[in-house]
C-alpha cells in the first residue's frame, strides 16, 4: 500500500491512525468554531473538518426526510438551511487554523463550493457518501490535484469502483476511502467492519472508517481491523439541539478513543514471534527444567525415578528427560537441584 500524505502526515499501514473531528453542524459562530477546534485538537484530533455548501445548491425544495432530533418527516431544504455555515465564518476559521498550524478542511457539495475552498487554500477534500455516485463532481474535485478522502456509505463495491475510476481519470492518485454506514445514528450490528479489510485488498490504498454510531466502541474496533483513518463527529455538548450532537463524541470520549487506539497501535508489534524484552529475564525463573527427585551420589547411573520436572529453568530442558537416562553423575547432585549437562557423563 502506498501511503497518502495529508498535510505532511503519512497515512496508511504502518503509520498512526489519522483522527478527523467532524464539527460541521455542531456550531454556528466564529467564536464557537474556534472553541470547538481548540477542544478537538486538545482531545487528540489530527484534523478538524466542516461542510461547505449553500442549501439551495445542495438540496431540492421537494426533498423530504426524517432526521434524529428534528421529529417527523421534514423538508430537507429548511433543515439544511438552518445548518448552513456562513462562508465568511468559514474563511475566518481557515485563516485562524493556518496561523495556529491546525489542519482544517471541508466537504464541498457543489462546484461553487470547490471554487470557494480553492480561494481559501483548502489542502484536503472530503467527498461525502451522498456524492459517491456524483461522477462529474468527483472529477471536479480530483482536478484540484489535492489529496481526497471519499466516504462510501449506501454503496456497493461496483459503485465504489466506478467512483475510484472517475477520481483516477484526471491522473490524481491521492485518494483514500472511508467505509461508512449512512444512518444517523445506527446500531453497531450494521457496521460490517470487515469491509475495511476487503477494501484494502481490492484498492491497495488507505481505508478508514467514518462513524455514525453512539459511543466510541465501533471506532476502536475499526482501528483494530486496520482502519487508517477514523472520522468521528465532535461536539462540546452531546445534548445540544441539532441532528449531529447525539451521535458525536464529546471531548472526554474523543480523548478516550484516541488514547485507546494509540495503545492498541503500540501493542501491535511486528507480527514476529519472539520473547519480549521485558520477559527475557523470566525464562530462567519461570520455565521448568530437570531436577533431582532425591540426592544423586557421584558416579550413580541416572534412572527415570531420579528425575523430576520443576521450576526454575536453569537446568536441562524437559525435552532431555529420556536422553539423560543411563548417564552417570560426575558430581553429587542435591535433592531438587537443577540438573545441568556438565554434571553428567556418558
Amino acid at each position: 500500500m502506498k501511503p497518502l500524505v495529508l498535510d505532511s502526515r503519512r497515512i496508511g499501514d504502518g503509520y498512526p491512525v489519522y483522527f478527523i473531528a467532524e464539527i460541521g453542524g455542531n456550531f454556528s459562530s466564529y467564536n464557537e468554531g474556534v472553541k470547538i477546534i481548540k477542544s478537538a485538537i486538545k482531545a487528540g484530533a489530527n484534523a478538524v473538518k466542516v461542510q461547505t455548501y449553500l442549501a439551495e445548491n445542495y438540496v431540492s425544495r421537494f426533498a423530504e426526510f426524517t432526521m434524529p432530533n428534528v421529529g417527523k418527516k421534514k423538508n430537507q431544504l429548511k433543515i439544511i438551511k438552518k445548518l448552513e455555515l456562513d462562508l465568511t465564518i468559514q474563511k475566518k476559521l481557515f485563516e485562524y487554523c493556518k496561523k495556529k498550524n491546525i489542519t482544517f478542511f471541508s466537504t464541498p457539495s457543489h462546484k461553487t463550493d470547490i471554487e470557494f475552498l480553492e480561494q481559501v487554500e483548502n489542502k484536503i477534500y472530503k467527498i461525502g457518501s451522498d456524492d459517491l455516485t456524483n461522477i462529474p463532481f468527483i472529477e471536479e474535485i480530483s482536478k484540484t490535484k489535492k489529496p481526497t478522502i471519499m466516504s462510501t456509505g449506501m454503496s456497493n463495491m461496483k459503485e465504489v469502483q466506478d467512483s475510484v475510476n472517475a477520481f483516477y481519470s484526471t491522473e490524481n492518485k491521492k485518494l483514500s476511502l472511508l467505509h461508512c454506514v449512512s444512518m444517523y445514528p445506527f446500531e453497531p450490528k450494521f457496521a460490517n467492519l470487515q469491509t475495511i479489510v476487503t477494501m484494502k485488498k481490492k484498492f491497495g490504498i488507505p481505508i478508514g472508517w467514518s462513524d455514525h454510531t453512539k459511543g466510541i466502541e465501533v471506532c476502536v474496533a475499526a482501528a483494530g481491523l486496520g482502519a487508517n483513518i477514523i472520522e468521528k463527529h465532535y461536539t462540546l455538548d452531546r445534548h445540544a439541539k441539532g441532528p449531529d450532537h447525539m451521535l458525536s463524541a464529546n471531548p472526554k470520549e474523543f480523548s478516550q478513543m484516541v488514547n485507546m487506539i494509540r495503545i492498541m497501535e503500540t501493542s501491535k508489534g511486528t507480527g514476529k514471534k519472539y520473547p519480549a524484552l521485558c520477559e527475557i529475564k523470566n525464562i530462567k525463573d519461570i520455565r521448568k527444567s530437570l531436577v533431582a527427585s532425591h540426592e544423586i551420589q557421584k558416579g550413580t547411573t541416572i534412572t527415570k525415578d531420579m528425575i523430576n520436572i520443576k521450576r526454575p529453568g536453569t537446568g536441562l530442558e524437559p525435552k532431555y528427560f529420556t536422553k539423560i537416562i543411563g548417564k552417570k553423575a560426575k558430581k553429587t547432585i542435591l535433592f531438587d537441584e537443577p540438573i545441568k549437562g556438565k554434571y553428567l557423563t556418558s
